[in-house]
């Protein structure tokens, strides 16, 4: 190929995905017209299908753990043949290094990260304490020593009306109705997550309020027996249990067309940010201030107690305080000024 082309290659998480997008529209900014490519595992590809900035998405052929030195080698002869001028590692590991510096790509930007000195020759450090996720990713945009900028974009996602239509008809969702999406999951461990039957009781005043709002709960097949829990608790008709029923690039359509989303701190919280919807961000045992949502109209929950943040995967006191404590009621009345007086359309 002629054309001096950009790789990017993904973090494993969805939220990091998409708070690593602001890097791709400053990339953009400097090199108009320079496509930009990339290579994320397939379970995360479908977010940064939904970036505009993004020319082309690869999928990772790599098995997760070992570091598969011969298949790596293998996949750089391909992406040599593609003419890359430069790549942004965002992983921090040593093993995604590997690829661009294999590949011969001229300039390799990223993180020190674990002994990359040589395969990155663009090395970048983190500060003290750790910058909040959107501008630790913009930084790479600049040069290491660059002083922060305060202009950072907000992640921003897409997606067409045409699937927002096809993955409404498939999940049962009426175009006519007010949506309420709940993300009940949290890939990092049960200590993220706002118990069940919060969100059930949440579910009930939703409906009771409006007869017509249709709930639908979201996450992956991991998450389908907790939103079973919470279904079975609400009972109403108007819930919805599409935990592992959907793609992710369902999930993301169904969100786009929600009218407002409840989350866990987790990839989809982050999905409703990018798409500007109105969201309300639970947060417990991870900081508000180091990911939150950027949406226009955004609340952040969090009680935070003396013992928070511990960023733990299980609560290592035991009793849970700081996601058992937020009830209902508290969420419902930050919620509840976000809801449409009618139907969307």
């Amino acid at each position: 190929m002629s054309t001096a082309r950009t790789l990017v290659i993904s973090p494993n998480w969805i939220g990091d995905a998409v708070m690593a997008q602001p890097l791709l529209q400053m990339l953009a900014r400097r090199h108009p017209g320079r496509p930009i490519d990339v290579l994320a595992p397939p379970s995360v590809a479908p977010v940064w299908r939904a970036m505009a900035e993004v020319d082309s998405v690869l999928e990772t052929p790599f098995k997760h753990g070992p570091l598969q030195l011969k298949e790596r080698w293998k996949y750089a002869r391909v992406l040599r043949a593609r003419g890359y001028q430069d790549a942004y590692v965002l992983p921090n590991t040593l093993k995604y290094a590997l690829i661009p510096w294999l590949a011969g790509i001229p300039v390799r930007v990223g993180y020190k990260g674990e002994m990359r000195y040589g395969l990155l020759n663009v090395m970048h450090h983190d500060t003290a304490p750790p910058r909040p996720m959107v501008p630790f990713y913009a930084a790479l945009a600049q040069a290491p020593q660059a002083p922060p900028r305060t202009d950072v974009p907000r992640p921003r996602l897409r997606v067409g009306e045409e699937q927002i239509a096809a993955a409404c008809a498939r999940a049962g969702i009426a175009r006519d109705r007010a949506l309420v999406v709940f993300a009940p999951g949290a890939e990092f461990g049960a200590a993220k997550r706002w118990p069940t039957g919060h969100f059930a009781a949440l579910a009930v005043a939703i409906v009771e309020a409006n007869p017509d709002a249709q709930v639908a709960l979201l996450g992956s097949p991991k998450d389908k027996d907790v939103c079973d829990e919470i279904v079975a608790h609400a009972r109403p008709q108007a819930v919805f249990n599409l935990a592992g029923a959907t793609r992710l690039d369902e999930a993301v359509a169904l969100i786009a067309r929600a009218d407002a989303v409840v989350s866990n701190d987790s990839g989809l919280l982050h999905i409703a940010s990018a798409l500007n919807r109105p969201v309300i961000a639970l947060y417990g045992p991870t900081d508000p201030d180091h990911a939150p949502p950027f949406s226009d109209i955004a609340r952040s929950l969090s009680l935070r107690l003396a013992c928070a943040p511990c960023r733990q995967r299980e609560c290592p006191l035991g009793h849970h305080d700081c996601m058992q404590k937020m009830d209902s009621g508290m969420v419902w009345q930050a919620l509840r000024p976000m809801l449409p007086g009618g139907c969307r359309t």
